[in-house]
């Protein structure tokens, strides 16, 4: 008998710091351990493979694409013992309580996505997700300007910054974003908006 203990993970951080490589290593690692294994994607990432998930460097996996929330639990089998989410901050916030629900059932959910948007902000379920799980990891790229440890992803626009009222989704890689650390991650205000610091308080 396979024994069942439900449980969330969240692997997290910024864009290239190795998500969706971890993600795969523990599903290899799950199917490995004979252990069955059911991975899902949004449709709104389709910058690779569409029946995958797929790293940066070349890795992937393959996956059920789906539209929406509702979806994942009309597609979960019966004997699934590992689920895996990618890009999870681009699903509504009831996947939280989805997630909630399957690790409930004795199920070990595995999610990867980015916590902060390009703003710099929590992004989307993420950090409830955070407060919520079992074990969280959260992964650094190498900051593109300094070399440095980068948690922050840097949305560029033409070259230059995006500014910070502009769309807060995306779909895109090495020709719309770049790692940066907290020093050199740049979002732009438009003119004459101030921003408030409580240093300055």
């Amino acid at each position: 008998m396979i024994h069942r203990a439900g449980r969330i993970e969240v692997i997290c951080g910024s864009m290239f710091c190795g998500k969706t490589e971890e993600l795969i290593r523990r599903v290899r690692r799950a199917v490995i351990a004979r252990q069955t294994v059911q991975v899902f994607k949004p449709v709104l990432d389709n910058r690779y493979r569409e029946d995958s998930v797929n790293s940066h460097t070349g890795q992937n996996y393959a996956a059920q694409v789906v539209n929406a929330v509702d979806d994942i639990p009309k597609l979960v089998r019966p004997d699934t013992t590992v689920l895996a989410i990618d890009e999870v901050q681009f699903f509504e916030l009831s996947i939280v309580s989805l997630i909630e629900a399957l690790a409930d059932r004795g199920i070990r959910v595995i999610c990867a996505g980015l916590d902060m948007d390009f703003r710099g902000e929590p992004f989307g379920a993420i950090p409830e997700l955070m407060c919520r799980a079992e074990e969280v990891t959260k992964l650094h790229a190498i900051c593109v300007v300094c070399g440095e440890s980068a948690s922050r992803t840097q949305r560029l626009v033409n070259g230059n910054p995006a500014r910070y009222h502009d769309p807060i989704i995306l779909v895109g890689a090495h020709e719309v974003y770049e790692a940066r650390c907290r020093e050199h991650h740049e979002v732009p205000r438009h003119q004459g908006e101030l921003q408030t610091s409580y240093l300055e308080v």
